[in-house]
């Protein structure tokens, strides 16, 4: 169950993410003895970097990030409690994706934009 809603939740995200969305984002949670920073990147390359101190949530986030599509980095920096470490990561990563999902002014990207000719 918690698989099926960390992948329904991720393929939701995905097509709300904005044609020019910010793409980036970071945020650093304290919560208690805890300190987790989650950083993502909302541009279509699923890919996911923990740990955290339970295979559960490991494994949400995981499923969770390739389904939007995103990249996204998980580093608990300290936290003895794995209630508190576990919700300040999913905090950072909310905050994160807060800050990358804000719809810019242009695509962030060069794909497709970035031609090469060849003089002879």
């Amino acid at each position: 169950l918690v698989e099926d809603v960390a992948i329904t939740l991720g393929q939701a995200l995905k097509d709300e993410v904005p044609a020019r969305a910010t793409r980036y984002g970071w945020a650093q949670v304290p919560m208690d003895e805890a300190l987790v920073e989650a950083a993502v990147d909302v541009g279509g390359r699923p890919y996911y970097v923990g740990p955290l101190p339970s295979r559960l949530y490991e494994h949400f986030l995981q499923s969770f990030a390739v389904n939007l599509g995103a990249t996204l980095h998980v580093r608990v920096i300290r936290g003895k409690d794995k209630h508190h470490t576990v919700e300040a990561a999913v905090k950072a990563t909310g905050l994160a994706l807060r800050q990358a999902l804000v719809e810019g002014d242009r695509v962030f990207s060069t794909k497709g934009s970035v031609a090469v000719e060849r003089v002879d």
